[in-house]
């Protein structure tokens, strides 16, 4: 390895092997209660938990750590509002023909369709951008490496700390995205990568049943 400015690793925790697995198995069950949800409460939820979640998702790895993500958590019931009819617009058009009938069909078993109220009930909408250029400061612009792989990687830390804090999500991805752009104010360098919806569930909330369909260890995983 070649020299470089670094510091002792000092926080790493080594854990008995016992409690290692018991760890494992206890985040395995706790994962395994995340469901995406279609149905939302309008209940509030702290800022502070929302901050807390956006600053987990940001201590993911990253291409020359350059953290090539911008997290804008919209509380605000006018942007809300805006951004529920420019997706249902663009919803309309994908189930009215231009998803195809192969992708429909395979979101028949979801119960989707192009109405979204959740999108004005849900109390945080967090809109995930990506940057072209940057760096570890705020005016760098310098080429940003592995993109998409180091947003979806803090994209994933988000859910997972949303959930851990005890609130339910759903990732959406309208096509075309620019119009979040535009509602959220960010510049040419950046582009709408997800819209994750946040908060508690309704009371009547379900999860469809092709959800919990997970695929088995040795169908998702080889050891050799």
């Amino acid at each position: 390895m070649k020299d470089h400015d670094n510091s002792p690793l000092s926080d790493y925790i080594e854990y008995p092997k016992d409690e290692m697995l018991a760890r494992s198995e206890d985040f395995l069950n706790n994962i395994k209660r995340r469901h995406s949800v279609r149905s939302f409460s309008d209940r509030e939820v702290d800022r502070a938990i929302i901050e807390n979640c956006i600053k987990a998702a940001g201590t993911a790895p990253s291409g020359a750590n350059h953290q090539p993500w911008h997290f804008v958590a919209i509380h605000s019931t006018d942007m809300k509002k805006q951004i529920r009819e420019q997706a249902e617009m663009h919803e309309r058009g994908f189930y009215e023909g231009r998803a195809g009938e192969e992708w429909l069909d395979a979101l028949k078993d979801l119960g989707t369709d192009a109405d979204k109220p959740y999108l004005e009930t849900a109390p945080w909408l967090i809109a995930i951008f990506s940057q072209k250029k940057g760096g570890l400061d705020i005016n760098d612009r310098n080429t940003n490496y592995y993109v998409h792989e180091s947003v979806g990687i803090a994209t994933g830390i988000l859910i997972t700390a949303l959930h851990n804090a005890g609130l339910v999500t759903l990732t959406h991805t309208p096509k075309p995205m620019s119009f979040l752009s535009k509602i959220c104010q960010r510049g040419d360098n950046e582009r709408a990568y997800m819209l994750l919806i946040a908060g508690y569930p309704a009371e009547d909330a379900t999860v469809p049943k092709h959800a919990q369909i997970k695929k088995p260890l040795d169908d998702i995983a080889t050891f050799v």
